[in-house]
């Protein structure tokens, strides 16, 4: 198991650990709320990112009334092999096994509704989740999964290279992809890597062609109020990409947003900057509105917006747009 890694949020919260189905332990941590909970929040990191990114966001909203768990998906951070190579873990172990486990959890816990917060892959795993109908509302930021065709056209080239042929081969050599050596992230299962390298514009195409209509069910089958950010310098997270995402979340009302940096007082913000404390008294803030009351915080900066529209009897996975029914990619000026 990786090191222990102690910071003062850290010490206002308690250690969890968290049971897979599979036999595979996960360890988080939990903020209790002040006072009476008003909700209970999970945030889902993004690829390659520890859980302790997002700790002084989770003692903000905790102090804020919100009770909060942070967790590091299997291979990762606390909840890290003693040795990656051969553990077998795949990206999609994050939301089929992993997120199971976590709402699983957090569903026994009272206080309010279950809302998810999401940063970039943690906005897309909910869906893969068993269980994951009974969260009532997500935020999610920059919220994709690493289609090379959605990254921003400046920047898809150098990306493809790095993510998508320096990556798997270096995968290949290592048998687990070095992110921190090379100062890429965190270190990352061969599985994981493997999935994001390979990764084709429609995620069940990933799956065996027996399991694609189930895994497109369960996305159809979250009914959450959905907000999605997007920012616009983001290389990864791109409207495209954020499109993609919520495309398959059809059973869901969706809203997307589109922020641009001068509206946080910056000449940029990319793809995780807004997990970062110096957003405290800005964007966090601002996100109360939508995790406490539903309500969104920048409705002049809304981009696109459906209802729920689903095929519960096929499952039949979106065409690529945001939403399949007759107010898909409605514009909204």
């Amino acid at each position: 198991m990786g090191h222990r890694i102690i910071d003062h949020e850290t010490q206002l919260s308690r250690p969890v650990l968290l049971h897979c189905e599979d036999g595979v332990s996960l360890q988080g941590h939990l903020w209790p709320g002040r006072g009476k909970p008003i909700g209970r929040v999970i945030i889902n990191p993004a690829t390659g990112v520890l859980a302790r990114y997002y700790h002084r966001y989770a003692a903000f909203l905790a102090g804020h009334g919100f009770e909060v768990l942070t967790w590091d998906y299997r291979g990762i951070g606390l909840s890290r092999p003693a040795d990656l190579r051969g553990c077998g873990y795949r990206w999609r172990d994050w939301g089929e096994r992993d997120f199971t486990a976590v709402l699983a959890f957090m569903t026994t816990r009272n206080g309010g509704p279950l809302i998810v917060v999401g940063h970039s892959i943690g906005g897309f795993l909910p869906g893969l989740a068993r269980g994951a109908d009974r969260i009532d509302r997500m935020l999610t930021v920059g919220a994709q999964y690493a289609w090379w065709g959605d990254y921003a056209p400046r920047r898809r080239l150098p990306l493809l290279l790095k993510w998508h042929l320096a990556m798997p081969g270096l995968t290949a050599l290592c048998g687990y992809f070095p992110g921190r050596r090379l100062g890429w992230l965190e270190d990352l299962p061969a599985g994981v890597a493997y999935e994001w390298a390979f990764r084709r514009a429609r995620f069940e195409l990933s799956h065996p062609a027996a399991e694609r209509g189930d895994v497109t069910r369960r996305m159809v089958a979250v009914g959450a109020d959905i907000l999605a950010v997007a920012v616009a310098d983001d290389e990864l997270g791109t409207m495209p990409a954020i499109r993609r995402t919520l495309g398959y979340y059809t059973g869901a009302d969706r809203i997307m947003v589109l922020l641009q940096p001068a509206d946080c007082g910056l000449q940029a913000i990319g793809h995780f900057s807004l997990f970062h404390d110096s957003h405290a008294q800005g964007f966090w803030r601002e996100t109360l509105n939508w995790l406490r009351d539903g309500q969104n915080p920048w409705p002049q900066r809304v981009a696109l917006r459906s209802g729920p529209w689903s095929d519960g009897a096929t499952g039949s996975a979106p065409s690529g747009k945001f939403g399949a029914g007759p107010d898909a990619d409605r514009q909204v000026p």
